[in-house]
């Protein structure tokens, strides 16, 4: 049986080596990930120990100097659905009311303002809410994101561009101006303010 039949040859030490650098390497960025996906820190930990086991488990069918990380977030997502598939339900918040109720106001604008970014990135749908967390958080690229996905790139561009849109909307965003402090901090604070 050749290779491109199915079987592969046996990993060498230095391979195996190389997995465990690479695998221990991309984590900081797929638990990263996971908090983007299910916004609790407890729940996204759970999910990237399952997406460890299962990667270590299959290790073999990792292809070694290709993009592991891609391919940790491929089976984190397909961790994610399956147990939303087998929970049956997802909490709906889309009136904000429950998201509120947990919301502690912190004291400095760039943290309110991350705090308005994650209660507007919990309401979008899931495949833009996946999309924009790829592309625009975890930095791959729209071919690598559609790649996770499985999906089209042009499929993947469009939840981009739809989920950026929602997220401006919900912010009311309408430029840099928007973001920060307002003009009577500013005039607290004597930094310069921009109407743009």
């Amino acid at each position: 049986m050749t290779e491109h039949e199915g079987s592969k040859p046996e990993r060498s030490d230095a391979d195996r080596s190389r997995f465990k650098r690479e695998l221990l390497g991309a984590l900081p960025n797929v638990r990263a990930f996971a908090v983007s996906l299910v916004g609790r820190h407890d729940r996204a930990d759970d999910l990237v120990q399952d997406t460890i086991m299962k990667a270590w488990a299959k290790q073999e069918s990792f292809e070694i100097g290709t993009n592991i990380k891609a391919w940790l977030i491929k089976i984190l997502l397909n961790s994610f659905y399956s147990q939303m598939r087998k929970n049956g339900r997802e909490v709906q918040d889309s009136d904000g009311l429950f998201t509120e109720r947990l919301a502690v106001h912190p004291a400095q604008h760039g943290a309110v303002d991350l705090e308005d970014f994650r209660r507007a990135l919990a309401l979008l749908p899931a495949d833009q809410r996946e999309a924009i967390i790829l592309v625009g958080a975890s930095g791959f690229s729209y071919e690598e994101a559609a790649d996770i996905c499985n999906c089209a790139v042009g499929t993947i561009k469009s939840r981009v561009s739809r989920a950026r849109q929602r997220l401006q909307d919900m912010l009311d965003v309408k430029g840099e101006g928007d973001f920060g402090p307002d003009a009577a901090s500013t005039a607290v604070t004597g930094r310069p303010y921009s109407e743009s």
